[in-house]
């Protein structure tokens, strides 16, 4: 490696060349050879300690080598969250444009905060922030951006909703017993306090239960508290539930209370006719957070925040600043750090557009509704077998099911001994990996399928999977 450049920090065009392609040839190979994997690896802290830990070095070793040490000993111990079998948590598959475009954004160095700093990326925002408009089914004065995920986006939504409440002094919001963890953070990071962030119970299919909300709601006016949002669900994380969006949204317009509906997961369904007829109200919400990583099929981090009305961002986010009047370039050409809180912010939506561009929506769709299909027909799967229970209806992609033998006279705690050492084995021996959740304090396993390389054979043979453990399981106990 050259250094007798100053700074000494640069390369050769052909040391980049050659670096650069042995990385290509690694990703290559890693998702030609998925199948042959396991879908998760990891390693303990004590080991990965002594081979990554220690000060760092005073002079370099050949880049090749650092590669290598990456290649071999950082990155595989992770969740292989794009292999066809991985059915944990929400999965990630990301399209090979996608990832081209991340790799080009950080070689071009982009910072796509400012029009005069990249308006090429900033277009690309808004046609991006457009098509996701034009899915959601929002009217021509909704805007937004894209953010980190959901966390984010969740906390900007929330920070706009106290803006357009006017600063209540003792504020609450409301979420079901099924919300995603990040909504209660992102209540508290808005200036809720923890004692008025209310978490609503659910109704037996785990969709926020309106007459308790109503209720609720009720009694902290008569309180003296500000009733400030409501956050709705559009795929719970366990279970996939959707609560009643139209309900709810006609419920917040006649009490003046804002609407957010948390998509990250289920919201890019909305690109299928099943999806519209599933999330149908979600187009009269206030906001809308989506994760393009999830089910859009991009890499990390790709989140969306939309708004029916986009000024109500930049109330809260234009703040003039002496360093950046130069990005000023008139009308017509937005500032997307006018519209959220980071100012150096990534070029995500380079990666959606090259995807999009490349395969079109047809293909996209298609994937999208390939999860569907086959959630529903693993749970006719599990509604046919003598072994397996189905814990929750199908909703979206998200199977939530349990080992339950109809021969077997099991109580609740010999079936969730059973259960848990069967996630174990799979957890530890298996190809396959998926996760759990608790349905109202009842283990169950889960499996969230959305990847678009998944087939039939990868989910059936997973549930005949758990099927074979579960009675080994029941032998042994």
């Amino acid at each position: 490696m050259q250094d007798d450049k100053q700074g000494g920090l640069e390369m050769s065009p052909q040391e980049m060349r050659q670096l650069a392609s042995r990385a290509t040839d690694a990703l290559i190979e890693r998702i030609s050879g998925l199948d042959g994997e396991n879908a998760w690896d990891g390693e303990f802290r004590q080991v990965l300690e002594e081979r990554l830990g220690g000060p760092p070095p005073e002079n370099g070793q050949p880049a090749e080598s650092v590669l290598e040490l990456v290649l071999n000993d950082v990155l595989p111990n992770a969740a292989r969250l794009d292999h066809p079998r991985f059915f944990g948590f929400v999965p990630s598959s990301p399209t090979w444009p996608g990832i081209l475009a991340d790799f080009l954004a950080s070689g071009f160095n982009i910072n796509s905060c400012t029009w005069l700093v990249s308006s090429g990326t900033s277009q690309l925002e808004l046609v991006v922030v457009d098509w996701i408009r034009d899915w959601i089914g929002y009217p021509e004065t909704a805007g937004g951006l894209l953010t980190s995920g959901g966390s984010t986006g969740s906390v900007e939504a929330l920070v706009a909703a106290r803006e357009a409440s006017g600063h209540p002094i003792r504020p609450t919001v409301y979420m079901s017993d099924q919300s995603h963890s990040a909504m209660k953070k992102a209540a508290l990071i808005a200036g809720v306090r923890r004692e008025h962030i209310r978490l609503v119970p659910t109704d037996n299919d785990f969709r926020l239960d309106m007459d308790l909300l109503r209720a609720q709601i009720a009694e902290d006016r008569t309180s003296g508290l500000h009733p400030m949002a409501i956050c709705a669900n559009a795929g719970t994380s366990s279970t996939g539930s959707i609560d009643p969006l139209q309900e709810l949204c006609d419920f917040c317009s006649s009490e003046n209370v804002w609407l957010h509906v948390d998509a990250a997961y289920g919201g890019f369904s909305l690109v299928t006719e099943d999806g519209k007829k599933l999330l149908e109200g979600i187009q009269d919400a206030d906001s809308v957070g989506l994760d393009a990583h999830k089910w859009f099929f991009q890499p990390y981090e790709a989140g969306a925040l939309m708004l029916k009305n986009g000024q109500h961002l930049e109330n809260v986010y234009a703040i003039d600043h002496d360093v950046l009047q130069d990005t000023v370039w008139g009308a017509n050409h937005p500032n997307f750090a006018d519209r959220g809180q980071q100012l150096s912010r990534a070029a995500r939506a380079l990666k959606i557009w090259m995807s999009v561009q490349t395969f079109g929506m047809a293909k996209f769709r298609s994937a999208v509704q390939n999860g569907l299909d086959l959630a529903r027909r693993a749970g006719q799967y599990v509604r046919d077998s003598s072994v397996l229970e189905l814990m929750t209806p199908v909703v979206l992609g998200v199977l939530c099911f349990r080992v339950n033998p109809e021969s077997e006279e099991c109580d609740e705690a010999s079936l969730e001994k059973v259960n848990r050492e069967v996630l174990v084995r799979v957890f530890w021996d298996e190809l396959t990996f998926f996760s759990s959740t608790s349905l109202k304090g009842v283990f169950s396993l889960r499996l969230c399928i959305l990847n678009h390389t998944t087939t039939w054979e990868d989910v059936r043979e997973t549930l005949d999977l758990v099927s074979q453990l579960g009675r080994e399981a029941l032998s042994e106990a």
